[in-house]
């Protein structure tokens, strides 16, 4: 039935209803001139106004209340029948009635719950594939729905001639750009495509080709990869492209406190292949074009100095993917790793600052490939920490550190903190530390305090000890949190040892670190030459021959 438009509503359909006839018609206008004597002998009443509204205020309160009574009504109504009824799908499914509360552990018929997982849950171990042309696969499985695809190649800076300086830093730039299969623009699109994410890095030693993305995907992430890294087309204006931008980016880092003293230290305290720089001169880029890339690619980008790494995925689709892609890499021994010689010495440069940074260094012997004293650094570092100032003055990381407190107790001090840059057979361990230019020679004087009470046993104690260890051993789990961080372990491992060592490894060693193991490394560190660089205001800063006789005394 449709209600007729002149009808009342459900609404109000108990309200009494009232006939009312049929309004008149409005009687003709007055003349304008007889309706302003109407209007000045009767002036509009307000009070019969103000009546006539709260009148209709209160019809208004009225049919409010007897609707809300009718919905009251409608409400009871319904509940009342409900509570009639014979259940619901509960009461169906169980037998219960529709009211009744179930327990937790209720078993509904047909359903079965699995068992809970165990409190320890083995990490799976990483698995590898060598091919018949000496590349390697490796790769783990991992919870998550991402995965992280890695190509590795064991070839940097140090493997760069006179005439090649800076081509490392040049190939980064020029990854994921046109292939011989596909134009840069198509490379772009498949990775975004896919909400894939893909970079590039190189270091002295490594060069690194990572992407991340769903795991759905990993066979298009492989082919993708493979392609970038074996056959970038290298054209000419692309080249000279990123020639110019490398140009821009190596003038800014070069100002860059931080980044150019660590290339000023290798510089001046290595001969030989590790004191090639990264942060290539501009004429050394100039120099180079396609040419000169390709032939240092046949070099050095060969089988046995190739590693595919992967974490979250499964080794045997994986193996099945990348094989046919990787097998027809030239099987060349390639060329001899340079050997690289720690000599010490110093690198000053003057820049229009009225703050001096000064790096202390000394050698790490034997790198990250002699495992126990590369732990015992790592907690060395730990132990004296460092910090920083905020911009509102507060105290940095390593509130606990031994040089931390010096940040508090002098407010030349800007920051401070003990670093290492550790290769395959050799690094360097030292201090660095922003400073008010007249305070550099007092700031020097405290680096050299605390490098050298390390190697007195009684300046450290168990508990000192106990913290650093606990803090290195967060820092190395927190490293290997994400997959691409642990994708990258497993290429570098794999590079260097031709396997992966769990995790547990390196915590035992670091577990193992005994006070004369910190004390005896120590004074190994500080017995090698010192290398020393510095930058901004550097006329305060003292010869080389005076800061090396601090240490000499020891």
């Amino acid at each position: 039935m449709v209600w007729p438009r002149n009808e009342p509503s459900l609404s109000n359909c108990c309200l009494p209803l009232v006939s009312r006839s049929p309004s008149p018609s409005p009687p003709p206008p007055l003349p304008t001139r007889r309706r302003r004597r109407l209007r000045r002998a009767n002036p509009p009443q307000a009070p019969a106004t103000m009546y006539r509204a709260a009148s209709g205020l209160g019809a208004l309160k009225q049919r409010g209340a007897d609707t809300q009574m009718l919905n009251i009504a409608i409400r009871s109504a319904s509940t009342s029948v409900a509570q009639r009824s014979s259940g619901g799908f509960l009461s169906w499914l169980t037998g219960a009635p529709s009211n009744a509360l179930l327990p937790p552990d209720f078993a509904l018929p047909g359903v079965t719950i699995p068992d809970p997982l165990p409190d320890h849950v083995e990490p799976d171990k990483t698995k590898i594939t060598a091919l018949s042309n000496g590349v390697k696969i490796a790769s783990e499985t991992s919870p998550g729905s991402s995965c992280s695809v890695g190509v590795y190649v064991n070839s940097g800076s140090v493997y760069e001639a006179p005439e090649t300086l800076g081509a490392t830093q040049l190939l980064k730039k020029l990854a994921f750009t046109t292939t011989r299969n596909r134009s840069q623009l198509r490379v772009v699109r498949e990775i975004c495509a896919i909400g894939g994410n893909a970079k590039a890095s190189a270091n002295r030693e490594l060069t690194s080709y990572s992407y991340g993305a769903l795991k759905t995907y990993m066979p298009e992430m492989v082919e993708v990869l493979v392609d970038c890294v074996r056959n970038p087309a290298l054209l000419d204006w692309e080249v000279k492209e990123e020639i110019t931008k490398l140009k821009a980016e190596l003038a800014q880092a070069s100002t860059n406190p931080e980044s150019f003293l660590l290339d000023a230290l290798h510089s001046a305290g290595y001969s030989g292949a590790l004191a090639n720089p990264l942060i290539a001169s501009e004429a050394s880029i100039s120099r180079l074009n396609t040419d000169v890339l390709e032939e240092f690619l046949a070099e050095n980008y060969t089988s046995p100095r190739i590693v595919l790494a992967a974490s979250g995925v499964d080794h045997d689709e994986l193996v099945s993917i990348a094989e046919p892609l990787l097998s027809d890499i030239p099987n060349a021994t390639g060329t001899v790793k340079p050997k690289s010689v720690y000599v010490g010495g110093e690198y000053r440069r003057a820049a229009d600052s009225s703050n001096t940074d000064i790096a202390l260094a000394f050698e790490l012997p034997g790198g990250w490939l002699k495992e126990k004293d590369y732990v015992t650094a790592s907690v060395l570092q730990t132990l004296l920490g460092g910090g920083g100032l905020f911009s509102w003055g507060r105290p940095g990381k390593g509130l606990h550190s031994r040089l931390n407190h010096l940040v508090n107790e002098f407010d030349q001090i800007k920051s401070i903190s003990a670093f290492k840059d550790v290769h395959s057979t050799t690094g360097i361990f030292g201090i660095h530390t922003s400073t008010d230019a007249a305070f550099a020679p007092k700031a020097i004087d405290l680096a050299a305090r605390e490098l050298t009470s390390l190697a007195t046993p009684s300046q450290v104690d168990q508990t000192q000890l106990d913290r650093a260890k606990a803090a290195a051993k967060s820092a190395i789990l927190a490293s290997l949190e994400s997959k691409a961080s642990a994708t990258e372990d497993m290429g570098r491992q794999v590079l260097a040892f031709g396997e992966r060592k769990p995790v547990e490894h390196l915590l035992k060693i670091v577990d193992g670190v005994t006070l004369k193991d910190v004390s005896t490394l120590a004074e190994k560190i500080i017995s090698s030459p010192l290398t020393m660089a510095s930058h901004g205001n550097v006329l305060n800063v003292p010869a080389y021959e005076t800061v090396r006789g601090k240490f000499s005394s020891k």
